[in-house]
């Protein structure tokens, strides 16, 4: 499968990552998680996510690899070499390599449409393919399709190749988060669904609950084809986060059949930011709190505010993380999540973006943030860099100023 360049690389990185991995600290991290994520964490979590800065750091054209599926081996064993070499928040460094299971997802059976972005960091606009209600019916339910002999070979030749070195196992499927107004707006348009609101809510709520029915016909396929992986690990939790806990997975878990309520789920509807929690409740987080139901743990939002809407989001079964946008007000969080819940917050990352980097505001905000967590559980997520100037050293300034915020202002 690997041709004779590849596997040499591929070797090489897999030894850095292993040797990277062996440090002790890696432990006593892994551990802090395990306890932050159940509610018996001793102070504040702090992680980097660098987002669209990898395309600084790593971009896909520098790979060096020539086979598709060795480039993305290549990428993830770049990645944790880079974050042991220059981001040291609380993320450990693991020794295993998760090898993708063969599989296919028919999703909605459509390809939305896009107006192109003039530059490869530049915006997009919907194109919609959704022009009256009777078009919604182009959707089809998604199908799952697992290929037991492509897995088995792909392991069987990653094993060959690394197996000596990380430890490898077999995944499926680890993430469960799903975005249904966003699958709205893709073939219907950003404004065209603000205007369905209002003028067309019976079409909303029928096209909702179609990708409700879906979601959870595709969630139960993964489940039925022995796709659903454990994600109570290193796996990034879309709310904010990592995956590590020691709830997980649930009671009855048997680990030759993994079930939904096995694993952490998590949902938002960022393009709801604006509208009221009255009409939020009604067109998606009904909807949502049905197809969060098959979960152990699950998270809640992502950049939007969400302190209007709390009521409805505490109604949420297995609710964990309630995620804290850059432009909410952490004080109006601590109360009503008390101890219960972790305030996943993502404070302002475009103060890594500037052209020199704004040491004073970043200081500023992450104190009074965490002064006003104080009473609740608190993890500091820096996500959405989308650039921090090709100088990876202000990720480590900010986990220091973070550090030193939590040291002078979390009381425990």
């Amino acid at each position: 499968m690997f041709c004779k360049n590849d596997e040499q690389l591929l070797r090489s990185l897999a030894r850095e990552v292993k040797e990277a991995s062996l440090d002790p600290i890696n432990n006593v991290k892994r551990e802090f998680w395990y306890r932050h994520t159940s509610l018996k964490g001793e102070r504040p979590a702090v992680f980097v996510h660098p987002d669209g800065s990898w395309n600084e750091f790593l971009p896909y054209s520098n790979l060096e690899c020539e086979d598709w599926y060795a480039k993305s081996i290549e990428y993830i064993l770049r990645q944790r070499i880079f974050r042991h070499k220059y981001i040291h928040d609380d993320v450990p460094i693991e020794g295993s390599f998760h090898v993708q299971k063969v599989y296919y997802n028919s999703m909605w059976g459509v390809q939305p449409k896009f107006k192109p972005r003039n530059s490869d960091s530049g915006s997009w606009h919907h194109e919609p393919i959704i022009e009256k209600a009777s078009d919604w019916k182009q959707l089809k339910m998604p199908k799952v399709e697992y290929d037991d002999a492509a897995t088995k070979q792909r392991f069987e030749d990653v094993g060959n190749l690394l197996g000596d070195i990380l430890e490898l196992d077999y995944v499926g499927v680890q993430l469960f988060n799903f975005h249904m107004i966003h699958w709205y707006c893709d073939y219907r348009g950003l404004e065209n669904m603000y205007m369905d609101l209002v003028l067309e809510p019976e079409m909303v709520h029928e096209t909702i609950r179609f990708f409700t029915d879906g979601v959870i016909s595709m969630f139960k396929q993964y489940e039925q084809l022995g796709l659903v992986s454990l994600n109570n690990d290193d796996t990034f939790h879309y709310t904010g986060g990592i995956g590590y806990n020691s709830e997980l997975p649930s009671e009855g878990f048997n680990p030759d059949h993994v079930r939904l309520i096995d694993v952490w789920g998590a949902a938002e509807a960022q393009e709801f930011s604006s509208v009221s929690p009255e009409m939020h409740e009604e067109f998606i987080l009904q909807y949502e709190r049905e197809v969060l139901e098959l979960f152990g743990l699950n998270g809640y939002g992502c950049c939007d505010d969400l302190s209007q809407k709390l009521n409805g989001v505490l109604k949420i079964k297995n609710l964990r993380r309630v995620a804290v946008c850059p432009w909410a007000d952490i004080s109006k969080f601590t109360p009503v999540l008390g101890d219960k819940h972790i305030m996943t917050w993502k404070p302002q990352p475009a103060y890594l973006a500037y052209d020199k980097l704004s040491t004073e505001e970043i200081t500023k905000e992450l104190n009074e943030g965490v002064k006003k967590a104080n009473g609740g559980k608190l993890e500091l997520i820096l996500r959405d860099t989308h650039t921090v100037k090709k100088e990876p050293e202000r990720f480590n300034e900010w986990i220091k100023i973070a550090r030193e915020a939590i040291k002078n202002n979390w009381e425990g």
